[in-house]
């Protein structure tokens, strides 16, 4: 049987990290799937290897038509495309360090080959840390800071999480594909950080003029939260430019989202639902300058002909 995990390529960059999302249950805001693609499209990435489907996603679910099947094309009776599930590596060079990107899909089945080789790619590449991404919905202010929570795989980890204003999670539940290779990369003692961005999501079907919920399909606050902290930790030079302007017209677009909802609900308190969220809600802030100024003072104090 052929090999399911395919490298042709090598990266000599050192060090070499990477960060990995998927089309998953833990997506909210596109954190998972969104984030490492538009990564990959913003630093020209090339593809270096990929995680066959061999064996690890189902055909079909009796009663729900299409739900999982593969997507087939054709032109004029010949089948000129079929979209499989995919599971792929991508790497590109930022200045002396090397980053990989791998973009999978949740496995429905045999989870722990799966698992393997995953970290097998990550072990045979050299990658000295992965950091993968998620998301998961909460009822929070829109123009806030998104909360971030995080796990990791070895404990020796843990004092590092205190400079990325980060909750650790106390989650206990169903795994997802993030949080299960956490613990299997704990078995190998490779390094492995799980972030999880906490999305806003509003239920107004109380309201008969509100024909649903507000639901973000991009969170860009929320891939721009994470991405500071991953710059800071993997010291990587990633430009955030263009996700600040996005998350400014973000707010900008729920600003008057919710303007219209006030307009066709009048007296439902819709300003005051959300005034009152904001009342309730700590930010946590996440300004990485803060340590550097602390890191400087301290060098100037400890180093007398600095």
């Amino acid at each position: 049987m052929p090999e399911a995990l395919e490298l042709w390529e090598q990266p000599e960059k050192r060090p070499l990290v990477m960060i990995a999302g998927w089309q998953q249950w833990a997506d909210a805001g596109s954190l998972s799937s969104g984030l490492p693609q538009y990564l990959i499209q913003e630093t020209g990435a090339r593809k270096i290897g990929t995680i066959k489907p061999d064996g690890f996603y189902l055909f079909q679910i009796p009663g729900t038509h299409d739900l999982v099947r593969p997507v087939v094309k054709f032109d004029d009776g010949y089948p000129e495309a079929l979209k499989t599930q995919s599971n792929d590596l991508y790497y590109t060079e930022m200045g002396e360090r090397g980053v990989v990107f791998f973009m999978g899909e949740e496995p429905h089945l045999d989870v722990e080959r799966y698992s393997e080789l995953f970290l097998d790619a990550g072990q045979k590449l050299g990658v000295e840390r992965i950091v993968s991404v998620a998301g998961v919905y909460g009822e929070l202010p829109y123009n806030k800071e998104r909360s971030v929570s995080c796990i990791y795989s070895l404990q020796s980890m843990k004092d590092e999480f205190e400079r990325l204003a980060v909750n650790l999670s106390d989650y206990h539940g169903g795994a997802s594909i993030g949080s299960y290779l956490c613990r299997r990369a704990g078995d190998r003692d490779m390094p492995y950080v799980g972030m999880y961005a906490f999305v806003p999501t509003y239920n107004f079907s109380n309201l008969q003029q509100v024909s649903n919920a507000i639901h973000i399909e991009n969170d860009f606050m929320g891939w721009l939260g994470v991405m500071r902290r991953i710059n800071f930790m993997l010291k990587t030079t990633f430009d955030l430019g263009d996700l600040e302007r996005k998350s400014q017209r973000l707010v900008e677009v729920l600003d008057a989202k919710i303007d219209e909802l006030e307009s066709v609900t009048p007296g439902a308190g819709i300003r005051e639902y959300f005034k009152e969220l904001e009342d309730e809600f700590t930010e946590v802030l996440f300004d990485p300058l803060d340590d550097v100024w602390e890191d400087e003072i301290r060098r100037l104090f400890d180093d007398p002909e600095a």
